[in-house]
């Protein structure tokens, strides 16, 4: 069997894995309404509504720059596979960010604090990963993006094993404001406008 040209494939791909972004953006969109919807209900604790802010950042980020798939001259199923085991992290990621129920927690303080270890742990693993998303759209492309991107997700990658490891709440605070502030910031000095 010949390898399918690759724009073909890249539309099928995207096709798949749209539905597991939109499945993540779900979760996060859910708990965001839900706070609308009864916000005496459970206590709210602000820097889990920052990384549900910064989740929903980084995963329309994601899908903007995954155009850069076009690139790929020859998409395997190994390549398949991993794209799609990329974007069941973002999935994984936001459930944690909207448990089905907190009752048996304080409010969302408690239950961010008590699953900590799992978030960063899957969140430490998603920035590595990137690293090796990136490559895949050629060795060009990622030294295009200088050294601010490999220092970006090794200093994200550190900050989520020690965040999975404290709980401290002056730490957890401090890492999701300056967090969305350079997230922010990286988006529009990186990727505002798409390749033509």
């Amino acid at each position: 069997m010949g390898a399918a040209h690759a724009p073909e494939v890249y539309v099928y791909i995207r096709t798949v894995m749209s539905m597991v972004i939109g499945l993540s953006l779900a979760q996060l969109l859910t708990r965001l309404a839900g706070f609308v919807q009864a916000p005496g209900k459970n206590k709210i604790y602000f820097v889990h509504i920052g990384w549900v802010l910064s989740m929903f950042l980084y995963i329309i980020h994601f899908w903007w720059w995954e155009y850069r798939l076009q690139s790929v001259q020859v998409i395997t199923f190994a390549v398949y596979l991993f794209l799609i085991c990329f974007c069941c992290l973002f999935y994984f990621l936001c459930v944690l960010l909207n448990p089905p129920s907190i009752d048996e927690y304080g409010g969302f303080e408690e239950y961010f604090i008590s699953r900590r270890r799992w978030f960063f742990g899957l969140l430490a693993v998603t920035y590595a990963v990137d690293l090796i998303d990136t490559l895949l759209k050629g060795e060009a492309y990622f030294q295009s993006l200088g050294w601010e991107y490999p220092t970006r997700n090794i200093v994200y990658f550190v900050l989520c094993i020690v965040a999975a490891i404290t709980a401290n709440r002056r730490f957890q605070a401090a890492f999701v404001i300056l967090g969305l502030i350079y997230q922010v910031t990286w988006i529009f000095r990186l990727y505002d406008v798409l390749p033509g």
